[in-house]
């Protein structure tokens, strides 16, 4: 019997260490996605100027539009068995790839506050103390659950999804009898920038996935279907993202500033009181730690794989994992504490400036994959910087920061806007742009390098040289 806490990091998972269906992808996207965090997203799309109609519509096209992306990055994982960040090296050279590397750090250490910041409430609630109480007591079981590892993450995914999905039927019913269905309905107004903007809130949230999806379907059997991989992962995470977002349109509109002053208050208080709402506080941590574990593992993974593109290490002893837990526990606690009193403010732009970060990358990464190495790595050559993939790629670096340039005048944020926001109405394209441009680039870099000729189909099972790279 496989051992309950996990034992590999960055290496390749054999086959015989295989496990699972594709199904499993369905259960912990659904379960990732049924959580606060993306209820306050969907929420911010009428906060912003939206109506429900087409705030609705917009996010529900982004759900299906960066869901794809996130499910075709899922689909790499029973392929190669490997994380999804390590694939990196095989675009920008071993080393090279720390450049978005330290970027995905930082989004998950974002994604960990911002996430502690909401369960850190219901929590402190749970245990009659206070918010900051809340947020550490949080960090604490979110490391001991990323510690042990992917069978654990799974089947936590499993339990959430039913918990959460039956909670958000109830609150879904609550809201329903509360409001004027037919009012918010004739009152829709089109607005481009603003339909724009909730097509960019749901995209950039499942875009946002992409750079750790891999590291949670690497187990599954070398045979599942692509196919099946890419459906079930698409349908949990589309779902449960348009799920919460749309309940967060429907209660900005009907709750407005009630809502504003404390979004996982406003929730509980529709659920119920008394023991209902001490069960909805705590449907409200369990899908925060779902995803915060989520976020706290593949910050972890970034992590090794960052250290070890220059150290040359490629497996992990238990102590070793349990810093590295611990670094991005502490990074994001931190950064929880100093924000928790403006996070509705800030978690707009947040998002936006990730997707601009990520969707160049993940352009190059799909393209590469798909497209130029035909869905074959050369697996030990991902662990060795004098070998296929080289130390830097130069040639992919200076493209992922042409997809970078290429949105700042499309950019609006709070902190920046770009100079052709205005002219296009206020609304905000950067993220359509970042993968727009960077894909036909690195496709005419690639196939002019090295890295273009062909590897050797691995087959039904790992060669020596797989073996070897793990």
């Amino acid at each position: 019997m496989a051992p309950l806490v996990e034992l590999r990091s960055i290496d390749v998972v054999p086959d015989e260490e295989r496990h699972g269906t594709a199904f499993s992808q369905f259960t912990l996207w659904l379960g990732a996605n049924l959580q606060i965090t993306a209820v306050v997203t969907g929420a911010l799309a009428v906060v912003f100027g939206g109506d429900v109609v087409w705030s609705v519509t917009g996010l529900l096209l982004g759900n299906l539009l960066g869901g794809a992306v996130m499910a075709l990055h899922s689909a790499q994982g029973p392929r190669l068995g490997l994380p999804q960040m390590i694939q990196s090296r095989a675009q920008f050279g071993v080393r090279g790839a720390v450049v978005p590397l330290l970027l995905v750090v930082v989004m998950y250490i974002g994604f960990f506050a911002s996430g502690s910041v909401l369960a850190g409430q219901a929590v402190g609630e749970l245990t009659h103390t206070d918010d900051t109480t809340g947020i550490i007591v949080f960090a604490a079981v979110t490391a001991v659950t990323a510690t042990v590892g992917y069978r654990v993450i799974h089947a936590l995914g499993r339990v959430t999804s039913t918990v959460c999905a039956l909670a958000f039927v109830y609150l879904a019913v609550r809201l329903l009898d509360r409001a004027d269905v037919s009012a918010l309905v004739h009152d829709a107004h089109f607005s481009l920038p603003v339909f724009l903007l909730a097509v960019s809130l749901s995209a950039s949230w499942q875009l946002a996935f992409g750079p750790y999806v891999a590291d949670y379907s690497r187990y599954l059997p070398r045979t599942t279907s692509p196919k099946a991989t890419f459906g079930w992962t698409l349908a949990g995470s589309a779902l449960g993202g348009q799920w919460s977002m749309a309940f967060g349109v429907l209660v900005a509109a009907t709750a407005g500033g009630e809502f504003l002053d404390s979004q996982v208050g406003y929730v509980v208080a529709l659920g119920g009181t008394g023991l209902a709402a001490s069960f909805f506080y705590f449907v409200i941590a369990l899908g925060k730690l779902t995803v915060n574990v989520l976020n706290t593992y593949g910050g972890f993974m970034s992590l090794v794989t960052s250290v070890s593109g220059f150290r040359g290490q490629r497996q992990l002893s238990r102590a070793g994992r349990a810093g590295y837990i611990a670094l991005v526990m502490v990074a994001g606690t931190a950064v929880a504490l100093l924000g928790k009193d403006s996070f509705l403010s800030s978690f707009k732009d947040f998002l936006l400036f990730l997707l601009t970060f990520f969707t160049p990358w993940s352009a190059i990464n799909l393209v590469d994959y798909y497209l130029v190495s035909k869905e074959r790595y050369d697996l030990p050559a991902l662990a060795d910087p004098h070998g296929r993939y080289g130390a830097w790629r130069w040639d992919a670096l200076a493209v992922y920061a042409a997809g970078l340039l290429a949105q700042l005048p499309f950019l609006a944020t709070g902190f920046y806007t770009g100079p052709l926001v205005a002219p296009l109405g206020g609304a905000d394209i950067s993220w359509l742009v970042g993968l727009a441009v960077p894909a036909p680039l690195y496709l005419l870099v690639a196939r002019r390098g090295p890295v273009a000729a062909p590897v050797p189909d691995p087959g039904a099972s790992p060669s020596a040289a797989e073996r070897t790279a793990s």
